[in-house]
């Protein structure tokens, strides 16, 4: 059961693995493509935006390709046990997701562009999957950083809902959430569809066609 990757049901925190107290690695290296630093601290005056949207292997490639972003870092996100490993993560016993987090140039790149490229990269419908990849660590969320994330989080998937409907698809099951605890991944998941390390590397992610109206994306527009 440890290492089943197809368990579909949210673990509470009851029955949640207990994890450990400090994670069996650092993150020593700097990004394969960018260059900078992977962890905190950041430049001053930059955000930090988390997202979930499938196998974090090609959805971090897709957001460190963007203009503005200063660096990019999987990890897991949204669940209850401190320090997983990934093989936690994917037995479903953990709570947590796979997650990108995006550190960004507000002036350069803004959080509603981040938002756009997120809700057009993957199927924000298919709850606790993303295509043939199934199981909880595969769900959609966005998990934000101040009150004006998440107002802009929210206003952008009631913005892209009419776009999924127009082409047959059903509710948004995307998460929309403070953000918690964000624990890095190994060292060997960080780019890891970089040229360096696996440019032919398995990348399940795909979008729906549907395109995200930006311009209504904005919170208060």
């Amino acid at each position: 059961m440890l290492f089943n990757r197809h368990k579909t049901e949210l673990v509470t925190a009851d029955r949640a693995l207990p994890g450990r107290p400090a994670p069996a690695f650092t993150l020593t290296e700097p990004h394969t493509v960018l260059g900078h630093p992977l962890t905190a601290p950041y430049p001053a005056g930059f955000e930090v935006a988390d997202f979930g949207l499938g196998c974090f292997w090609g959805a971090e490639r897709t957001f460190w390709r963007l203009p503005g972003v200063w660096t990019t870092l999987v990890g897991y996100q949204g669940g209850h046990t401190p320090n997983p490993t990934y093989e936690e993560v994917c037995s479903g016993l953990t709570g947590h997701t796979e997650a990108v987090r995006v550190v960004f140039d507000p002036a350069a790149i803004s959080y509603e562009t981040l938002l756009k490229t997120f809700w057009e990269a993957h199927d924000p419908t298919q709850g606790n999957r993303q295509g043939n990849d199934v199981g909880t660590q595969y769900r959609s969320a966005v998990y934000t950083h101040s009150a004006a994330q998440q107002s802009t989080a929210e206003a952008s998937a009631a913005a892209f809902q009419p776009a999924l409907t127009a082409i047959g698809l059903g509710p948004i099951t995307t998460e929309i959430a403070p953000a918690g605890p964000f624990y890095p991944a190994e060292p060997y998941h960080q780019q890891y569809l970089s040229d360096a390390k696996n440019p032919n590397g398995y990348c399940g992610l795909g979008g729906t066609g549907a395109s995200c109206p930006i311009g209504v994306a904005r919170a208060g527009d």
